[in-house]
């Protein structure tokens, strides 16, 4: 069997969201560091996969986009005896399924519009962009904390693929919108995640990098001493 190249950025917290998952999987693969600021390859990249998002698995010359379903993809094909990260059981999986697409679509992508804002000249920025991705941060924060009361991860009793969504996309809001004080429940399970050992790997190996995020501010020091950097 070949082994599958990943096409990724360690600062980009959707390719975190798949670091993760193969190394919770047990797969072995071959990391292609991207640089679009660099145009040939940009245009590589894009002649790859045209949408030009990050990460892209490719497996035996086949391109397979989209981080959910490159996870699914590799449990599939790929994972080690006994690794999952998306149950056998049909219910099960459809919540699997729903917390990770809520984790991207109310943690991830209102965490994003906030690093694209600080990523535009100031003249240009949206402050009422920015105070919407604000509000729908503290909205999900809410819903999350109640359903975590109780329960150790997001989705039946194992680490799973919504796991895998939440990590990155929490460490990274956080630094924008923090956890208010009564939110034990959300902030237990950050903890949590932060201690599980892929996702510690995998926010060490982004620990260069974290001096070019925008929302470096907001880093707990105990990931980023601007001092050191």
């Amino acid at each position: 069997m070949t082994t599958p190249t990943l096409h990724y950025h360690p600062l980009s917290s959707y390719c975190q969201k798949v670091l993760i998952a193969l190394d919770v999987l047990g797969i072995g693969f071959d990391r292609q560091l991207l640089n679009l600021g660099d145009p040939a390859e940009r245009a590589a990249y894009l002649a790859l996969w045209p949408t030009g998002k990050m990460p892209l698995l490719v497996d035996q010359g086949r391109p397979v986009p989209e981080t959910s379903i490159i996870i699914e993809y590799l449990q599939r094909h790929h994972a080690a005896p006994g690794r999952t990260l998306i149950p056998p059981d049909p219910d099960a999986a459809i919540d699997v399924r729903l917390w990770d697409r809520l984790f991207d679509l109310y943690v991830m992508t209102p965490m994003q519009a906030l690093t694209a804002d600080l990523l535009r000249p100031e003249a240009d920025r949206d402050a009422l962009n920015v105070d919407q991705a604000r509000q729908q941060l503290s909205t999900a924060y809410a819903f999350i904390d109640r359903h975590l009361d109780g329960r150790t991860w997001v989705s039946g009793n194992a680490f799973s693929m919504a796991d895998c969504a939440a990590a990155p996309s929490l460490f990274y809001a956080v630094t924008y919108v923090p956890l208010l004080p009564e939110q034990v429940h959300l902030a237990a399970y950050v903890e949590r995640l932060m201690a599980h050992p892929s996702v510690a790997l995998v926010i060490d190996q982004a620990r260069p990098w974290f001096k070019f995020y925008p929302g470096r501010a907001g880093l707990s020091r105990r990931f980023f001493d601007p001092a050191a950097a």
